[in-house]
Order: C-alpha cells, then sequence, then structure tokens
C-alpha cells in the first residue's frame, strides 16, 4: 500500500538562539583545538551531544570539574552557580561561557533579591542545570517546587518572591502565582520566562491544528520539550512524542495523511529532516 504522506516542518521549531550560541561556539573550538571539554550535555537531546561528541566534545560532571587543570571548559546554555567559577579560577581553567543571556539576567535578578534577604520561592524542575545554577546564587537557600503540590505542607513565610526556570509555561506560572496569592500569601511575582519558549507555545497552537497527526521531536531529558509536547497534545489529540527517527511506528499512520513535525528548542533541524525522509518513506 502506498502511503503518500504529506509532512510538513514546523518552521518555527529547532534550536533557540541560546542553544544556537553555546553550540556555534563549541564548533569553533573544535575546529582549532581538536577536543573541548563541556560541563553536563550541551544540550538535552542524545542525537545532537553524539554528534559532537564524534567530533571532539568531552562532556564531563561537576565531580570531575575540580580534577581538571589548565583547560578549556565550556558552559552551556543553562548557566552555572558561583562555585564552578571559583573552582575554574582555582585550577586555571578557562571558561568558555555560553550562557543563555537570559538565564544570565535571571541569576542576577535572584542574586539581588538574595542580598536584599528576600525569601525566594523558584518554580522550576528538581536537579535541572538551571535550577541548579539559579539555586547558587541564593547558597541553595532558595526553595524549588515544581509542583504546587509540594508547598502544601511547608511552612513558608508571608511575603516572597516567586520565579521561574525560563523554559516553564508561562500560564502555568502565572495559575501559581494566583493560587499563592489566594492562600493568603502576599507574593512578589518575577515572570523570567524566556519569550522565545513561550512564543513557540501560541506557535504550536496555530500549526498543529492544520495536520491529521503531529510527530513531536524531543530528547527525554528536555524540561521545554515536555511543556511544548503537552501543547501540541492538547490542540491536537494525534500527537506522538520520539527522540529519534528509529522509534517511528508506520501502524500509527493512515494513507495521505498530513504529518507536521515539530519539536523543542533543545531540537536539532537535521535530525526533524531525518525524521521527515523516513515518514516520505513509508
Amino acid at each position: 500500500m502506498s502511503y503518500n504522506l504529506q509532512v510538513t516542518i514546523d518552521g518555527n521549531s529547532g534550536f533557540c538562539f541560546g542553544v544556537v550560541y553555546a553550540i556555534d561556539m563549541a564548533e569553533e573550538i573544535l575546529e582549532e583545538d581538536g577536543y573541548l571539554y563541556c560541563l553536563g550535555d550541551i544540550v538535552h537531546n542524545d542525537e545532537e551531544v553524539e554528534r559532537l561528541k564524534a567530533r571532539g566534545l568531552r562532556i564531563i560532571s561537576h565531580d570531575e570539574l575540580p580534577d581538571l587543570h589548565g583547560e578549556k571548559v565550556l558552559i552551556r546554555a543553562h548557566g552555572e552557580a558561583p562555585e564552578t567559577y571559583r573552582i575554574a579560577l582555582k585550577n586555571n581553567i578557562t571558561l568558555i561561557d555560553a550562557s543563555c543571556p537570559v538565564v544570565l539576567k535571571l541569576q542576577n535578578r535572584i542574586k539581588v533579591s538574595h542580598e536584599d534577604e528576600e525569601p525566594i520561592l523558584i518554580f522550576g524542575k528538581h536537579g535541572h542545570a538551571e535550577v541548579i545554577g539559579l539555586q547558587g546564587q541564593t547558597n541553595n537557600e532558595a526553595l524549588v517546587f515544581q509542583d504546587l503540590s509540594e508547598l502544601d505542607h511547608v511552612d513558608l513565610p508571608s511575603k516572597f518572591t516567586l520565579y521561574s526556570q525560563t523554559t516553564k509555561s508561562t500560564e502555568k506560572f502565572y495559575q501559581i502565582k494566583d493560587e499563592l496569592i489566594q492562600r493568603g500569601y502576599e507574593v512578589k511575582a518575577n515572570d523570567t520566562i524566556c519569550r522565545q519558549v513561550s512564543n513557540r507555545n501560541e506557535d504550536l497552537e496555530s500549526f498543529v491544528t492544520n495536520f491529521d497527526k503531529i510527530v513531536f521531536v524531543s530528547g527525554r531529558k528536555s524540561s521545554n520539550g515536555k511543556v511544548l509536547y503537552e501543547v501540541c497534545k492538547k490542540y491536537n489529540p494525534n500527537t506522538y512524542f520520539i527522540s529519534q527517527a528509529d522509534e517511528l511506528d508506520i501502524n500509527l499512520f493512515s494513507p495521505n495523511d498530513r504529518v507536521g513535525i515539530c519539536g523543542a528548542t533543545s531540537t536539532p533541524m537535521w535530525l526533524m529532516e531525518k525524521v521527515k525522509a523516513v515518514l516520505e518513506n513509508f
């Protein structure tokens, strides 16, 4: 049976400028030096990480950083806590700082709030690289939560400042703020969500309704991918999540389906094109 799937890639999907900046920087140094250390996965996409590792990128953990001396180390778009900079200075490590400007601005705001002795709550994913960097601005004193239910049995101060990881849902952030105000707290809300990410939500709403099926391509570690996948699923229930082309299931598609492909801010365009090629070959 001939499928003749009509496949379209969402032109607004693919890397955000923060990720593009980090990868461009890495590729430039790999070209010159042949290798480069990177603190954690450069992007939450295994396929892209493997591509860069093949070019000489060496991924190291925070536990391994103190063992390095006199090397170049890339800080990815997620940003870092002050402790990383202290270790680098001590060990004569050259930091190639590709922290996203939106994240740096947020780090600075949190640092100022902490210095002003404001109690701080951060809406973000536990253990996420960006969140660890944000918490580091407060000597790890900020309270991080990813769901309101986590605060049900916490003795919160009557007045605090609320921040958010840059890739969280704007809608959810304001729902949390309103709920906390209804609970009687005095909340100063600092909306620091990246507009390039939140605009994707609106773009996807209009994109996914034009197709019979949607294939959403993202790394499984990507927070932003989870948020955007939910947006797609909400506006087109026939949305399927994959992280690589060989996860595609031919049985999900019918002849002459119109299929849309979209992805997270950490999904490379080459990967979406690979998925498109596989679909068109069905």
